[in-house]
């Protein structure tokens, strides 16, 4: 019957083994080996810590950006749906205002369709998704120490989506700036003694519309987006630096180097 030989992990003689290990070179004279393919399917005995996963520094910085996307992707659509929740359910980007002199209030007269903010949220949230698991699939990677080829193909790929990426949120960040300095512009001009839209937050608003942050909100949603844009460029700069000819196109996430495992006769 045979069984596994235990794994010698030599460059850290401070690890300890689930079993006691044993030496390669008692097993000099024995004439059954492991083949290759087999080695790969023993299971490795050593505890985690023998693992010193290792992330090239251009793709630790890429993961980085993906982070910042994604908490870019959320600001926008939460600001958003606040504001848009705030306004009855109404899409305000493009909107129209009225005043209402005896009761010195402001009513919505006029607001987009509630497609153009679900256009808006529904790109915001795809490219936090896409980041966040970005993310996860490369921590994954280099947490299991594996080899992992990141092929110039795959780099082209990245390429193509962070260009799809850049021109959706380059409408988005068009859609919501001129969306509410449209509004904006609406409020000066029928709003007595009020210059600007954040001047208009202070102001009553006729019920159920709550409009003390609707400036607010959506200024931090086209912010969000515009930095959301930067980041994708700049995630597809750092791409095309490690696609570049003088750059590895392997990314090693590498454990400890073992001897190779053998097997015995019991």
């Amino acid at each position: 019957m045979l069984e596994p030989a235990l794994l010698i992990c030599e460059s850290a003689p401070n690890v300890h083994l689930k079993e006691p290990a044993l030496r390669a070179d008692s097993f000099a004279n024995d004439p059954l080996l492991v083949s290759d393919r087999r080695r790969d399917l023993i299971v490795r005995t050593c505890e985690p810590g023998t693992m010193t996963p290792k992330i090239p520094f251009l793709l630790l910085l890429e993961i980085g950006v993906y982070v910042s996307s994604f908490v870019c992707g959320i600001v926008t659509a939460a600001s958003l749906t606040i504001t848009q929740g705030n306004f009855g359910g109404l899409c305000v980007l493009y909107g129209t205002v009225s005043y209402n002199s005896p009761t010195e209030s402001i009513s919505v007269t006029g607001s987009s369709a509630p497609s153009l903010c679900t256009f808006v949220l529904a790109i915001s949230v795809s490219v936090a998704i896409y980041c966040i698991l970005a993310t996860f699939y490369w921590i994954y990677t280099s947490c299991l120490g594996e080899v992992n080829s990141r092929e110039r193909v795959s780099m082209n790929l990245t390429l193509g989506l962070s260009g799809v990426f850049q021109f959706l949120l380059l409408v988005t960040g068009c859609v919501v700036t001129i969306g509410q300095g449209s509004l904006c512009d609406s409020v000066t001009d029928v709003v007595p003694k009020v210059t600007s839209c954040k001047e208009a937050e202070n102001r009553t608003w006729d019920k159920p519309i709550t409009g003390t942050q609707f400036y607010t909100g959506l200024h931090t949603a086209g912010t969000a987006v515009w930095v959301n844009f930067f980041f994708w460029m700049l995630i597809c700069v750092l791409v095309l630096i490690q696609r570049g000819p003088s750059s590895s196109h392997t990314v090693k996430g590498s454990r400890t180097r073992h001897r190779p495992s053998r097997i015995r006769n019991r």
